[in-house]
C-alpha cells in the first residue's frame, strides 16, 4: 500500500522533503568507537534535519520516508512529531530495518560508518509518494543522498521533482555528496541532472570542484551560469556566493568564535535559506539568514539539536533582546 493510499487526507505544509533518517550513535567521553563502551543515541538525516530547522523557525515542514518498525524508527518518528514536523506521510516497514550510523571524532577529525544497506529507506519507490501532498506545498527540498541509496530511490526523486514542477512548486536541491555511498563517476551525471531541474541549487564550493572537476573558480562560475535556476554556493573562504541571472552577490559569513560541531551547519543553512524564501526575502537576504542559522547550529554537538528557534535567530540578529532572568 502506498503512502498516498494510507493518508487520503493530510495537513497542508509549507515545505516537503524526504529521504533517509538513521539512528546515530556516538561514543561518550571523547573515546573512539573501538575503545568506547558507552554511546549516546540520537538520529540524523539531512532532509529531516532541515525539516526540524524549518519547524523551529516557525513554518510547517513535512518529512516523508520509510522507517523500520523497530525501536530506532519509532523513536525517530516520535521526536520528529514532537519537533513540530508533519510525519503523516511516514510509513513503518516490518520487513526492513531503520538504517544506523556511528560517528567518532578523534584529534578533531570525524569519521562516519554507515549500516544502511537494504534499509527501509532504500526501498522507497515513486509509488510511495503522495503527489497531492507535494503539490500543496510551496517548496520541495531534496538532496543528492537519496538517489545514491538505490535506483528506486533515484526514480522517486525524479518523480517528486516532476510532480513539483508541474504545479509550480519550487525545487530546492542540496547535492550533499557522500562518496561512501557512490563514486563520483556514478554521482556526477545524476547530480548535474538534478541541478538543472532545481530552482535553487545549494552546493558547497568543494562539491562544485568535484562536480565540474576543476579548482578554477572562474570556470566553476561559467558552469553555474549555464544552469536555469539560482545557485547559492556555500563554503567560500569567508563568504557565500549567490548567483542569479548572470549576477553574483557576495554574502559574508557569520563569524563563529568557537565552533563545537560543524556537522549541522549545511542543513542549518538550508533551513534558514528556505525560511528566508518563505518570508519573501531576496536570495541574498535568504542566504544571510542561512548563514546565521548555520552559525548558531555549530555551537553545540549534534546533527539537529542546536538548530535555533526564530526567537534565537532574532537575538543573533539583534532584533530581540535576551532576558536572562
Amino acid at each position: 500500500m502506498s503512502l498516498a493510499d494510507r493518508h487520503p487526507s493530510f495537513p497542508r505544509v509549507d515545505v516537503v522533503t524526504f529521504g533517509e533518517t538513521m539512528g546515530l550513535f556516538t561514543p561518550m567521553g571523547g573515546k573512539g568507537i573501538a575503545h568506547s563502551t558507552l554511546f549516546e543515541k540520537s538520529f540524523g538525516g539531512a532532509e529531516s534535519n532541515v525539516a526540524i530547522g524549518i519547524a523551529r523557525l516557525g513554518y510547517v515542514a513535512g518529512w516523508c520516508g520509510l522507517l523500520g518498525d523497530d525501536p530506532i524508527g519509532r523513536h525517530i518518528g516520535k521526536v520528529l512529531r514532537g519537533e513540530g514536523v508533519d510525519v503523516s506521510q511516514v510509513r513503518f516497514l516490518t520487513d526492513a530495518n531503520t538504517g544506523l550510523m556511528l560517528r567518532e571524532t578523534i584529534s578533531g577529525r570525524s569519521a562516519v560508518y554507515y549500516y544502511r544497506k537494504h534499509s527501509a529507506a532504500s526501498l522507497m519507490s515513486p509509488a510511495d509518494l503522495n503527489e497531492a501532498y507535494i503539490t500543496n506545498a510551496k517548496i520541495l527540498h531534496i538532496t543528492g543522498i537519496t538517489p545514491a541509496l538505490s535506483d528506486s530511490c533515484h526514480q522517486t526523486v525524479l518523480r517528486a521533482v516532476e510532480v513539483a514542477k508541474s504545479q509550480q512548486v519550487k525545487v530546492c536541491f542540496d547535492p550533499n555528496i557522500r562518496l561512501k555511498l557512490w563514486s563520483m563517476d556514478q554521482a556526477w551525471p545524476i547530480l548535474l541532472e538534478l541541478a538543472k531541474m532545481a530552482d535553487y541549487f545549494l552546493p558547497g564550493l568543494p562539491e562544485l570542484r568535484l562536480l565540474y572537476q576543476t579548482d578554477d573558480f572562474a570556470e566553476i562560475l561559467e558552469h553555474v551560469q549555464a544552469l536555469p535556476g539560482a545557485t547559492i554556493i556555500k563554503g567560500g573562504a569567508n563568504e557565500t556566493y549567490v548567483h542569479e541571472r548572470g549576477k553574483i552577490t557576495v554574502v559574508p559569513h557569520v563569524r563563529v568564535e568557537r565552533p563545537t560541531d560543524t556537522v549541522g551547519a549545511g542543513d542549518g543553512f538550508c533551513a534558514g535559506f528556505i525560511v528566508g524564501l518563505l518570508k519573501n526575502k531576496s536570495l541574498a537576504e535568504s542566504a544571510h539568514l542561512g548563514n546565521v542559522v548555520g552559525a548558531i547550529a555549530v555551537g553545540s554537538p549534534g546533527d539537529w539539536e542546536a538548530l535555533p528557534t526564530w526567537e534565537e535567530v532574532e537575538q543573533a540578529l539583534g532584533t530581540r533582546n535576551h532576558i536572562e532572568r
